[in-house]
């Protein structure tokens, strides 16, 4: 432009790239910070299964012992200890799940060409859920499965 008319006044010149960038920078963030909060949440939730089947298997810990005693096998502890887990998660994905359909009339004035009951959104969400799940209640599983029965009936 200089080369054209020097005596042109220019100032704050950008690239289209350059305002589109700056127009879309502050949904960005937001949606950035969303999913930060939502790692932060889906984190949170995970360590807070892992407390309670880590704690779920240290008071039962007689009982796994016993039940190894009479024949149970490590795989049978295992699935014993997925299996509270994942009755915790249908429990919690059932209530959260009818109240999001039932919540999602009302949100739908903040959602922009997404349907209200989005199919992806519920079936994604609770796959993950699950295999949060599944990871935390891995290690108490595997401890569970671990356990001496011997040791385990001397200590009740």
């Amino acid at each position: 432009m200089r080369r054209l008319d020097p005596n042109l006044a220019l100032a704050d010149v950008l690239t289209m790239s350059d305002l589109e960038s700056e127009a879309a920078a502050r949904r960005r963030f937001q949606t950035t910070l969303l999913a930060v909060f939502s790692a932060v949440a889906l984190l949170l939730a995970s360590i807070g299964v892992y407390g309670l089947m880590a704690f779920y298997v240290r008071q039962r810990t007689g009982e796994i012992g016993l039940r190894m005693a009479l024949g149970a096998t490590r795989t049978g502890v295992v699935k014993l200890v997925l299996c509270e887990g994942l009755m915790l998660l249908a429990g919690g994905l059932g209530i959260g799940l009818v109240l999001a359909a039932g919540l999602s009339r009302f949100l739908k004035a903040f959602l922009y060409q997404v349907p209200a009951i989005d199919p992806v959104t519920y079936t994604l969400v609770p796959l993950l859920l699950c295999a949060a799940t599944m990871a935390a209640c891995l290690v108490p599983s595997a401890r569970a499965a671990g356990i001496d029965p011997m040791s385990a009936l001397r200590h009740e």
